[in-house]
């Protein structure tokens, strides 16, 4: 705000709620709108102008490259940028009687950047007369209310705030602070005293820096971090005016202020809290070495909680990056300084070098530690080690608690990362559907608050999400767009994540090779390209695309170590998939048992979509070995799970199986002709050759061999009388006409 001098307070985003994703205004309705920008940086350029696409589109024309890519903070203060918005406001406002200004200066100064419900007590105080506020109602700017003034929009409340002179600012914010004497009115009303303030104040700054720790003892860091920054202005001191920056940008970035954060960072030397910031919307590699070294300095002070904090960050940027070596770095660490390892630290640790009962000790214990309340960092970590478990109920309430007390706390940044390890959970349990819908809230947060690394997370998780609903364009974009920005970042869990998407969208769709070959490229984990616990969660699918492709070696490597695995944490639905691979790796009547084994282990867990999948697998089984009836019931009730599930691609899986078993489904009633003169399993070659698949490829989703498929072929040229593949589609393109 150009008229405001140094000592007037900061003008803070506004809390408003974000506006929907799709009122960004398209290229063709607003040329201003640079193409350019990255997802998270429009998603904040909204947040910024207040939901209005038309300041947000003249915003976004004056940003920097680098900010346009997300790569610097947003401008310190988007009103400098003075839209063609804010400037008509401001000529509706200077239209109006100074009395009338005055009234709605005070409103604003109530209301922003924090809101302190003081307006009337402060117009009663001052024997204000109101009914100078009939001309701005007149006007259409604001109308009284019994709760206050409401203006029109945000930008009147900011142009009404802005054009005032600086007197009468600090004339208003005396009014307000002279009737904030309630209970836990007292940071409010240091935050007025402050901005009435005419220039440095040892006193005024002690009081601030009170005032800002009773606002993060009540759960308001936004409060708590306008408080410290106010106090670094007005303190004498210069020695305490970087530790106070650094406490505002540490309650910033925990009110989900990330581009404010990220500014008073760069204007301190805390390499600690620039490392958490790296962690959510940078390099996680450089983030892990940063925290790490902070942890290190600090490990020596054996009466702060300071170090076990850091290294539970480092943990974390571990975790992203899929990097064993800095996971057992972090551990030596930990042993070296006498810190209690964070548990998700030392079961990975020990699940990667295969010493998998004491990862299981040590997730039991954190896994355990998932009740009501508590720090919402502890209870996302407790989620994460059941989700390694197989416990995806327990993971799922661990991670809803763990939103619930962040927001209870004030920490709006807490929610979004609690909902990139929820989503696993919704999914493995077959709830794609509301999942997405929760997920794609979560994203939108993790962009507003600047946490663009958890966003990618997330957008990888929708890709997932997308696999399972069948939306393969959807699908495709989430997952490259997360791949792409994750081997920038170094970011290896979200990497491995969209892989995985893409792997089971493959998989669904008759790709084969195309899945084998993904999911291979698993093995290959390191920062940004992959993760080990992917890779191993996502066993069971490649043993099923390595069946199906004739190259099993590989895959009975990977399913013994799952097995291992499985046992060793008692997991019924990780048994089940272990059982399932065994069926798949049999042969004959072997694998009927195995089958019946899994489904038995399904029906003490909770992931009913993996369940409907072991029953289409199964199904498939017995149609081969002509056992038609139980195949039947089978691919009956498979097909019944997967159309609840939304997962069309499965669903029709399982609607090929039973034709091959003579049962005309609604949608081949259009070429009945031709089923009267080719077998069932005819039919179904018949169709994927017309739809262009080769005999390979034919043979893979079938589970036959290619010269079986041969065979198939040419007896349904001799039925139907014709000599090649075009014929073939020819002839069954006019059946469905």
């Amino acid at each position: 705000m150009g008229v405001v001098t140094p000592v007037n307070p900061p003008q803070l985003p506004h809390r408003s709620p974000l506006p929907p994703m799709n009122v960004w205004p398209s290229p063709d309705a607003e040329p201003a709108v640079r193409a350019e920008l990255a997802e998270g940086v429009r998603v904040r350029l909204l947040h910024a102008a207040h939901g209005d696409p038309r300041a947000a589109a003249e915003l976004a024309a004056a940003l920097t490259e680098r900010q346009a890519a997300g790569l610097d903070p947003l401008p310190a203060e988007p009103l400098a940028l003075t839209p063609t918005l804010l400037r008509v406001h401001r000529r509706d406002v200077r239209a109006l009687p100074d009395d009338t200004r005055f009234l709605l200066l005070l409103a604003a100064a109530d209301q922003y950047p924090i809101p302190t419900h003081a307006y009337a007590r402060a117009v009663t105080a001052a024997r204000l007369d109101t009914r100078p506020l009939d001309l701005a109602e007149a006007a259409g700017l604001a109308h009284a209310t019994a709760q206050g003034i409401v203006f029109r929009d945000a930008w009147t409340r900011i142009a009404v705030y802005e054009s005032a002179s600086v007197d009468d600012r600090r004339e208003a914010h005396r009014l307000l602070a002279g009737v904030l004497s309630g209970e836990g009115e007292r940071p409010r009303r240091s935050w007025h005293r402050a901005a009435a303030a005419l220039g440095p104040s040892r006193r005024l700054a002690a009081e601030l820096r009170l005032a800002a720790r009773v606002a993060r003892a009540i759960g308001e860091p936004a409060l708590a971090s306008a408080l410290a920054e106010r106090a670094a202005t007005l303190t004498p001191e210069p020695a305490e005016r970087m530790p106070l920056l650094a406490q505002a940008a540490a309650e910033a970035w925990q009110s989900g202020d990330g581009d404010r954060a990220r500014r008073l960072v760069a204007a301190t030397d805390d390499d600690a809290l620039g490392g958490l910031l790296a962690l959510r919307a940078g390099n996680a590699s450089e983030a892990f070495d940063a925290l790490l070294t902070a942890t290190v300095r600090h490990g020596h002070d054996q009466a702060s909680d300071t170090a076990a904090h850091l290294l539970a960050r480092a943990t974390e940027a571990a975790i992203y990056t899929g990097d064993l070596r800095r996971c057992r770095e972090a551990a030596a660490v930990a042993d070296r300084l006498g810190i209690l390892p964070p548990s998700t630290l030392g079961a990975l640790a020990a699940a990667f070098e295969g010493r998998y009962d004491d990862a299981r000790d040590v997730l039991e214990a954190a896994a355990g530690r998932c009740g009501p309340g508590g720090d919402p960092t502890l209870l996302i970590h407790s989620g994460i080690a059941a989700l390694l478990l197989g416990d995806h109920t327990r993971a799922a309430t661990a991670t809803a608690r763990a939103a619930t007390s962040a927001r209870a706390r004030g920490e709006s940044v807490t929610v979004p990362q609690a909902m990139e390890f929820r989503a696993y959970a919704e999914f493995w349990t077959g709830r794609p559907k509301a999942a997405e819908a929760a997920a794609v809230d979560a994203l939108r947060q993790a962009y507003a608050t600047g946490q663009d690394n958890g966003a990618c997370h997330l957008q990888a998780a929708l890709a997932m999400f997308a696999a399972v609903t069948g939306d393969e364009k959807v699908c495709r974009e989430r997952a490259e767009s997360a791949r792409a920005y994750a081997l920038e970042r170094g970011l290896g869990l979200p990497a491995a994540l969209a892989m995985f998407a893409l792997a089971f969208l493959d998989l669904s769709t008759g790709r084969y090779a195309a899945s084998a070959a993904r999911l291979r490229a698993l093995a290959g984990f390191g920062p940004g390209h992959g993760h080990r616990a992917i890779r191993h969660i996502a066993t069971p699918l490649y043993v099923e695309a390595a069946v199906r492709t004739g190259d099993t070696r590989v895959a009975r490597a990977a399913h013994a170590d799952y097995d291992r695995w499985a046992r060793t944490v008692r997991s019924a639905d990780d048994l089940a998939l272990s059982a399932r691979g065994r069926a798949l790796l049999a042969t004959g009547e072997e694998g009927v048992e195995h089958y019946r084994t899994a489904l038995d282990l399904h029906a003490g867990g909770t992931r009913d979509f993996e369940r409907a999948r072991t029953e289409l697998l199964f199904g498939s089984a017995l149609r081969r070995l002509r056992n038609r009836n139980e195949a039947r019931d089978r691919l009956h009730s498979a097909l019944e799970a997967f159309e609840h599930f939304g997962s069309p691609h499965c669903a029709a899986q399982s609607r090929a199986e039973l034709r091959a078993l003579g049962e005309r489904a609604a949608e081949t009633r259009d070429t009945e002709d031709l089923t009267t003169r080719l077998t069932a399993q005819q039919l179904m070659v018949a169709r994927m050759a017309a739809e262009g698949a080769t005999n390979r490829e034919i043979a893979a989703r079938l589970l036959l061999s290619p010269r079986t498929i041969d065979h198939h072929l040419r007896g349904v040229f001799a039925r139907l009388g014709i000599r090649s593949r075009i014929e073939l589609v020819r002839l069954l393109g006019e059946g469905s006409d």
